[in-house]
């Protein structure tokens, strides 16, 4: 993990994790801008050399032209290929490393940032980052072409040679008023970005409701009026890019205009030679190129610094919930506040008057919020988070499929067998799903299981809980999108398919409920009640209301 104190820290650690092929890529820049630098004066001498009429020299000086071409040639692929590598490096590394502190914030990151600030990261930050470390290769063999030509011309002409020296650190001090105005807008423009991205994806998963009651033009509204904002944030970064762009040009072009004219009257006054003109008018040409280059790295460097400021601020989200370095070896599940207590082996219902307080419960036992648990004689919050991940599974019907062949998003592992397969189908009652798909388990499913009704992705997220078999199952209302008809089925399968294994089932349902060992009634947050159902229903009205909704 990176020191994410900082942007600019966390790009020193990218470079750093990949500083040989920074170093080989450098290597191979520097040497590209230094030939193209000795380009000009190698001209220059065989322009002397045909004013002299002097045929050796000059076959001289064509093969070594020729030679620094070859070179050139040579070491512009090989830079390329470096930079390409180093782009994708940064920018996947940053990929990998958000997606797995993604994975370790588990719950943690939904509450934290939306949606859009995460998708973002992928879409356009990784590109800046990869630009970043991209542009330290002909930025450094730029820089270097530039110390290269200022030394050629101040040991051939004083005067021109401090016109070069001079004249570019002012051009560079030119373009700095405006780095701060286009990092401010770089980074307004990528806030608004991100809550876009958030907006669409929030319309996009409720267009089915949002149809329902006639609610596409008023977000469509919103839409157009968020959009609307991108776009004039994203011209006023352009104004500032507009100018970076101008300067680029309008610059080192005043600064050609300058040496040529200079070398050009020193040439009328026999000060240098002819072959000496054309090199100074060709180095000031070629002067543009590696200025354009300064002015790009500042411009890349700038956006790769706000793009390390969002990957950052993810980075730096400590998950909620850790936990400890301590062996547990299991039994009895227990949530001292509320007592709710899930005997090992049993099928065990919790029923509670508010459902809110059910999904509390269930979090405190699966260890997605604080709460003194114990599991068997350990503490829960002293056992490792994956151990606890691993053995206590917590199934709500916030879980979604995902894109994929449905056997691979029921058996998550890939361990399962057809055999297995089948049987958490078939305790699910899925098995009619499954039927009715042309590919069978290996059709593929789209966007968040979208082709299937809540039922049936209900009953597929109950056999994917199945096939995954942990030591204790907690199950958040698994029936409430199912007919009558199959939540009877449901219920006697699943005990069997359970039998022997610890499973808590939250729910009100009488169907479920008269098919469990024991039921606990919760009544604001706290155990009211204990039995089987049927005696709970003549000995706690309070409990017999809840499940009968006030029905004899």
């Amino acid at each position: 993990m990176p020191d994410i104190r900082s942007p600019l820290r966390y790009l020193w650690w990218n470079a750093r994790r990949q500083s040989r092929s920074l170093v080989v890529g450098i290597a191979f820049a520097t040497l590209w801008w230094l030939v193209q630098a000795l380009v000009p004066a190698v001209l220059g001498k065989g322009v002397d050399a045909v004013r002299a009429q002097d045929t050796r020299a000059l076959l001289i000086w064509s093969a070594a032209l020729l030679g620094l071409g070859l070179v050139q040639a040579f070491s512009g692929i090989m830079r390329h290929r470096f930079a390409v590598f180093n782009w994708l490096s940064a920018a996947y590394r940053t990929v990998q490393l958000t997606a797995r502190h993604a994975a370790l914030l588990g719950a943690t990151l939904s509450k934290r940032l939306s949606t859009g600030e995460v998708v973002s990261v992928g879409n356009s930050d990784i590109a800046h980052i990869g630009h970043s470390m991209d542009i330290l290769l002909r930025g450094t063999g730029a820089i270097v072409a530039i110390v290269t030509v200022t030394v050629i011309l101040l040991s051939t002409s004083l005067p021109l040679g401090l016109l070069v020296l001079f004249g570019v650190p002012l051009m560079a001090l030119a373009v700095g008023p405006m780095l701060r105005p286009l990092h401010r807008r770089q980074k307004r423009h990528r806030d608004l970005t991100g809550d876009l991205s958030t907006r669409s994806a929030d319309i996009v998963a409720g267009l089915r409701v949002l149809r329902g009651i006639g609610g596409e033009q008023v977000f469509a509204g919103r839409y157009r009026e968020e959009s609307q904002l991108v776009r004039h944030a994203g011209v006023s970064v352009a104004r500032v890019e507009s100018l970076l762009e101008g300067a680029q040009i309008v610059l080192p072009g005043l600064l050609v205009a300058l040496v040529t004219g200079l070398g050009a009257s020193f040439a009328v006054a026999d000060e240098i030679t002819p072959g000496q003109l054309v090199s100074f008018y060709t180095y000031a040409v070629f002067l543009i190129g590696p200025m354009r280059t300064v002015t790009e790295a500042a411009d890349r460097l700038t956006k790769g610094h706000v793009a390390a400021r969002r990957v950052v601020r993810i980075l730096a989200i400590e998950p909620e919930m850790t936990g400890g370095a301590d062996a547990g070896t299991g039994g009895v599940l227990r949530d001292s506040y509320s007592g709710v207590t899930v005997q090992p082996g049993r099928l065990t219902a919790l029923a509670a008057g508010s459902p809110e307080d059910a999904i509390v419960i269930a979090d405190r036992l699966g260890r997605y919020s604080d709460g003194d648990v114990t599991f068997g004689a350990a503490d829960l919050a002293t056992l490792p988070i994956h151990e606890v991940r691993a053995r206590i599974l917590v199934a709500d019907n916030g879980a979604r499929l995902f894109t994929g062949r449905l056997r691979d998003e029921l058996d998550v592992r890939g361990t399962a067998s057809d055999e297995q397969l089948e049987q958490a189908l078939y305790a699910a009652c899925a098995e009619d799903i499954v039927e009715a798909l042309p590919g069978g388990l290996d059709a593929q499913v789209a966007e968040a299981g979208r082709e299937f009704s809540g039922g049936q992705q209900q009953r597929l997220r109950l056999a994917r809980a199945l096939l995954a078999d942990p030591e204790v199952l907690i199950l958040v209302e698994p029936t409430s999108a199912v007919d009558a008809h199959s939540e009877v089925r449901i219920a006697e399968r699943l005990a069997k398919a359970r039998a022997g294994r610890t499973t808590l089932i939250c729910t009100t349902s009488p169907l479920v409920l008269d098919r469990t060992d024991q039921v606990i009634y919760v009544r604001d947050g706290r155990v009211h009640a204990e039995g089987v159902h049927r005696d709970l229903l003549d000995t706690s009205p309070d409990y017999a209301a809840t499940v009968t909704r006030g029905e004899d």
